[in-house]
């Protein structure tokens, strides 16, 4: 899996990339199929950040989550708690669908 971390009007330090590194390591726990994080931070005005992550995973379509506001770490953490919940819906959806077809057939 690889992991991109991006700045967007914004210098990215070693402590924000290891930070978002870290935080978006642990999403293959919740759909082993991801293949590629992008996390892109930047600002959003003066006063505020903005982070995006991208989740791209084997035969689904991007996973996104946006999250902005004053402190870019706090945003990471939004950001991937988002992606967290829409992992595991999708593993879950998917689930259903899987025990549903065995079941008919």
């Amino acid at each position: 899996m690889e992991i991109t971390v991006t700045g967007r009007s914004i210098e990215i330090t070693a402590a924000i990339k290891q930070y978002a590194t870290e935080k978006v390591g642990k999403l293959p726990r919740y759909f082993d199929r991801v293949q590629l994080i992008h996390v892109i931070a930047g600002r959003h005005d003066h006063q505020n950040f903005e982070v995006e992550i991208i989740v791209e995973a084997e035969r689904v379509d991007r996973f996104v989550g946006k999250s902005n506001g004053p402190d870019l770490y706090g945003c990471i953490d939004t950001v991937v708690d988002k992606l967290e919940r829409q992992l595991t819906d999708h593993k879950e959806r998917t689930r259903h669908r899987k025990g549903k077809t065995s079941m008919s057939g």
